[in-house]
């Protein structure tokens, strides 16, 4: 945790202390697992904040922090840190939070810091990257048993609670996101969660789905026919998976991001299906299921080392359907390793 630290101090100004009250920084400073915590961060401070339910499993887990009680109350707590600035997170600070501490500390000045307490973790470090392996694993698993299990006549739901069921059941701690099962017309939705509708025979049936394990996150997305494709299926599905192989292809180390985006955009569009492409193509993967940076046409960032990015093109039609295919993929050491291995053929059922 400390050269995690030393990144964070590094981009703070050195009269300031860092207030971190979101799970996920919590977490990723400190290892400690729960979201009922603050962090206080400085040059000379390691302060973890919590209330008597968790204060063996914050000593136990969170090495190099004092542990103090939130029954203390802020005016105390805050006493004794000497930076007159406290960068904290706006995204995560709700209003009243933000009252009760600038009146127990009238003498501080706030600023607002998200992006440079979020930028850290922009690089997953090798451990971490092993940790999204495995759980992307989980999910290459889930799928290969989904591919036996599903049939004509189930509903979504009963499909998303299989593949969520078997997840969990081979490590998963928890689910990235809440699971999207969408089926015929409903595959138009990019985020068509699971509902009571039956699979149909010609349905497509897209699965987007992921799971948390040891605290990260992955994701994955294929997307089947229920039958036999039709020829209209077979074409979509088709410009999709080219412009995904265009795009892995394409990534290195170094690029922008919207060119990146641009590689399967470019697929899409001179198909005739761009205005059916709505999303971006990726975002980052880590502690969060959507992180920054993005594949995006505004993103102005470039792909760093460390960067763990989802590849996911597009094409939905209302009234038809739709297809994703979506990887998950890491830049380590210059190279780009996919951790996705589901298959990506059409697959029938």
């Amino acid at each position: 945790m400390q050269s995690r630290i030393d990144r964070l101090l590094n981009n703070i100004d050195e009269g300031s202390a860092v207030l971190i009250s979101g799970y996920p920084n919590i977490f990723y400073y400190s290892g400690f697992t729960s979201e009922d915590a603050w962090l206080i961060i400085s040059k000379n401070t390691r302060l973890l904040i919590t209330d008597s339910r968790y204060t063996i499993q914050a000593r136990s887990q969170a090495e190099g922090f004092d542990i103090a009680d939130i029954k203390e109350g802020w005016e105390k707590l805050l006493k004794n840190i000497s930076e007159e600035q406290l960068v904290f997170e706006e995204d995560k600070m709700n209003v009243g939070e933000y009252k009760r501490l600038k009146a127990a500390a009238p003498g501080k000045i706030f600023v607002q810091g998200q992006e440079l307490i979020d930028r850290p973790r922009r690089v997953k470090d090798a451990a971490e990257l092993e940790l999204i392996a495995a759980a992307e694993k989980i999910g290459d698993d889930a799928f290969s048993h989904m591919l036996r299990y599903i049939r004509e006549g189930m509903t979504e739901r009963e499909i998303a609670l299989e593949l969520e069921t078997h997840m969990k059941k081979n490590g998963a701690e928890g689910l990235s996101f809440a699971t999207i099962a969408a089926s015929g017309e409903r595959s138009a939705m990019p985020h068509g969660t699971a509902s009571g509708k039956r699979i149909e025979k010609g349905d497509f049936l897209t699965l987007d789905f992921g799971c948390v394990y040891k605290g990260y996150c992955s994701d994955m997305t294929r997307t089947v026919v229920i039958g036999r494709a039709d020829e209209r299926q077979r074409e979509i599905y088709s410009v999709v998976l080219r412009a995904q192989e265009k795009a892995l292809e394409g990534i290195y180390e170094g690029i922008g991001c919207a060119e990146a985006d641009a590689l399967a955009r470019r697929v899409i569009e001179d198909a005739g299906y761009g205005g059916n492409f709505g999303h971006a193509l990726g975002h980052s993967v880590g502690i969060e299921i959507h992180e920054r940076p993005n594949f995006s046409p505004r993103s102005k960032d470039k792909l760093e080392n460390g960067n763990v990015m989802s590849v996911e093109p597009g094409i939905y039609i209302d009234g038809f359907g739709g297809v994703r295919i979506e990887d998950l993929i890491a830049v380590r050491d210059g190279e780009i390793i996919n951790f996705s291995h589901s298959p990506k053929q059409l697959i029938e059922l």
